[in-house]
């Protein structure tokens, strides 16, 4: 798919790539916030956010070791289930997903709620953010 012949309409208002490098947390954020107000991301950006996700994926394996030192913590999540503000709630009371504050989510990420776009959106977007 050519993303440069998608065209952003002008009165799109929500979170924008130039490039997908140019995703940073701040523009989660920005996506998070978009979304909580049931707004939808432009289908150039999310296929913008799939296509790289995809790439990281790819490049990794499926199953890995994750070593932690005595103090460093990661948080655990499952079974969000499409529930998009129950994953707005884990990050207000746990803290955005950071290079310092790592999560692992475990499956059922969309299956079940009204949300599910926009549950696994913003988990690719973490994951781009930080891979």
């Amino acid at each position: 798919m050519d993303l440069d012949a998608i065209d952003v309409e002008a009165s799109y208002a929500g979170p924008k790539l130039e490039s997908v490098d140019d995703l940073n947390a701040a523009w989660v954020v920005s996506l998070m916030e978009w979304q909580k107000d049931r707004k939808v991301l432009h289908k150039k950006y999310a296929l913008m956010i799939l296509k790289k996700a995809t790439e990281i994926f790819d490049s990794v394996d499926t199953l890995v070791n994750v070593h932690l030192e005595d103090l460093e913590e990661i948080t655990v999540c499952g079974d969000v289930h499409g529930q998009y503000y129950d994953l707005l709630n884990i990050f207000q009371i746990n803290g955005n997903p950071s290079e310092e504050n790592p999560y692992i989510f475990n499956g059922d990420f969309i299956d079940r709620g009204s949300f599910s776009v926009e549950v696994i959106m913003t988990l690719l977007a973490w994951k781009v953010c930080y891979p």
